[in-house]
């Protein structure tokens, strides 16, 4: 939220402020609050049908994280493999369609978890291909950054993710202001 209240700072023509970045999450505690909530709840689903996916391919028990990696390279496993895979982006595509505009929802119109997921769904719902770009995109800068020693390249790919993120949500919601119709 940090990230995008630089850039919310910059677009209006204000000098960022480091505190201020900081701290920018404490008026809006409870619809963040609510948000984390949704997301660990989805979480917690994603967790418990990749178990239920595990359970189904393998009678012996959750395998050991060697056996994870025997189970995903084994050849005569692609059942599993396709199967947990699909779970897992059906969760993904959720998680991604619920979060991807929300907190900067939150930050930039002082809206409620729900108001604010509703929207990044809407976003999601009226350009799926974009934000399915988008949200590839993001993946695989994340993983390019982890792959750097200490996960440093986090540190650049961060920031411009956020900046990247701030505009995309200002280019894709568009608000409705309140105030009289103009007259023709």
């Amino acid at each position: 939220m940090g990230l995008y209240d630089v850039s919310r700072r910059r677009e209006r023509g204000v000098s960022p402020e480091w505190v201020a970045s900081l701290t920018c999450w404490k008026p809006h505690m409870r619809s963040m609050g609510m948000l984390i909530l949704v997301l660990m709840v989805l979480e917690l689903l994603w967790g418990r049908a990749s178990m239920v996916v595990f359970a189904v391919f393998f009678n012996t028990g959750m395998p050991s994280t060697t056996g994870v990696v025997q189970a995903i390279f084994n050849p005569d496993n692609w059942e599993f493999v396709i199967a947990y895979t699909v779970v897992g982006g059906i969760f993904a595509a959720i998680v991604f369609a619920t979060a991807v505009v929300s907190i900067p929802t939150i930050l930039d119109r002082d809206v409620d978890a729900i108001t604010a997921s509703i929207t990044s769904l809407e976003v999601v719902f009226h350009n799926t291909g974009v934000m399915a770009l988008w949200g590839a995109l993001i993946s695989a800068l994340v993983v390019s950054a982890l792959l750097l020693p200490w996960s440093v390249g986090l540190l650049l790919v961060g920031p411009l993710l956020g900046h990247a993120s701030w505009h995309a949500y200002r280019g894709a919601v568009q608000w409705i202001e309140e105030g009289p119709a103009p007259q023709a």
